[in-house]
């Protein structure tokens, strides 16, 4: 990936006195696929709506394969979107859904009804082509809206949390058929979507935002095993937060000292410093062993049956919890409710953060 799709420099947009995007800038690749991931309310949609043109920015600059299109209207920016509400005609079928846009663009009947048919070829609906949307099922409606957008051949294709309408086994599927239809198009995708599980399975590269604020961006390993921030690590998956004392930073490692009073030295996030502070360790990458060999000692409080998977909860002398993740097998010993247990880290797992 050499040139940038979409640069978003210095962006801020007030409601007001309120302000939902607070001086972001993010530079996305030719054909990336692009998250922007945080909570409800967090202005990942708001992002996503100013790159469209439905909303103004209040300052900064957004440039598209580096032409400003900040005062763009939205009919003149080379984008398109599909929606949470995929807002098909209900009185056309499915190929007149998808040739609509490209007639109102000017295209001749047959020019739109060649494309037509390769996009439904693309989202595999070619046989439903004659069918109305009351006939399809949810996610088929989600690819005659996905083929609907992609039909113009956009430059960059914007996604506001698609899938969010999907029961769980149709949403695993569609995130699998929209990576792919990505690679085979070549499109740069932005996705928008609270769903870590989503972000971390589709995307190259995430932004995390909350509060209006760029917490970090990253590969979807980067961003698991090295979170910059507090948030990053409670936010993605699961994590332990641990409290400790810092007493020495350097090199990029610090020298902690956990509940228990042993000393421990692991990888520090920037901007870290010394005094109190919070280690994140994935549950994953808690091992545990006897206590007199660790680093920590606890009672094991709660088992939560996860099918492969056990999570063990093990209550610190301070009254700290710890969650333990291990695979159900013959070979496990999960700790019975009330059991002493030590607890050690895989090599690299724990990482200090920044509050």
């Amino acid at each position: 990936m050499t040139d940038v799709a979409v640069d978003i420099s210095n962006v801020t947009k007030m409601y007001g006195s309120f302000t939902a995007l607070k001086d972001v800038s993010l530079a996305i690749q030719d054909n990336e696929f692009f998250t922007l991931l945080g909570p409800s309310g967090c202005g990942k949609t708001t992002l996503l709506r100013t790159i469209a043109g439905f909303e103004d920015i209040t300052k900064g600059a957004i440039r598209l394969y580096g032409d400003n299109i900040a005062d763009l209207p939205p009919n003149k920016r080379p984008v398109n979107t599909v929606f949470q509400q995929y807002a098909l005609f209900p009185h056309m079928n499915v190929t007149d859904n998808v040739k609509f846009g490209l007639l109102r663009l000017g295209q001749d009947e047959a020019t739109a009804s060649a494309r037509v048919g390769e996009v439904l070829e693309l989202v595999q609906l070619t046989q439903f082509a004659d069918r109305l949307p009351s006939q399809l099922s949810g996610g088929q409606q989600q690819r005659v809206a996905l083929a609907r957008a992609l039909a113009p051949n956009p430059k960059v294709l914007l996604l506001d949390e698609p899938l969010s309408a999907l029961d769980l086994k149709l949403r695993q599927a569609v995130r699998l058929e929209l990576q792919q239809i990505q690679h085979e198009t070549g499109i740069t995708f932005i996705f928008v979507t609270h769903d870590q599980e989503e972000a971390l399975t589709m995307s190259d590269r995430i932004a995390v935002i909350a509060d209006g604020r760029l917490q970090q961006v990253g590969s979807a390993r980067e961003i698991y095993e090295a979170p910059s921030n507090k948030f990053v690590a409670d936010f993605i998956g699961e994590t332990n937060l641990i409290d400790v004392t810092v007493t020495d930073i350097s090199n990029g490692n610090a020298t902690c000292t956990l509940p228990s009073g042993a000393t421990f030295t692991c990888p520090a996030a920037d901007g870290a410093q010394k005094g109190a502070g919070h280690l994140s360790v994935r549950p994953e990458r808690v091992a545990m062993t006897k206590p007199a060999k660790s680093l920590l000692q606890g009672k094991a409080s709660r088992q939560i049956y996860l099918g492969t998977d056990m999570h063990v909860e093990v209550t610190l002398d301070d009254q700290e919890v710890v969650t333990v993740r291990v695979q159900n097998s013959e070979t496990t010993h999960i700790p019975s409710i009330g059991e002493t247990v030590g607890l050690n880290f895989e090599a690299g797992a724990a990482r200090l953060l920044v509050d």
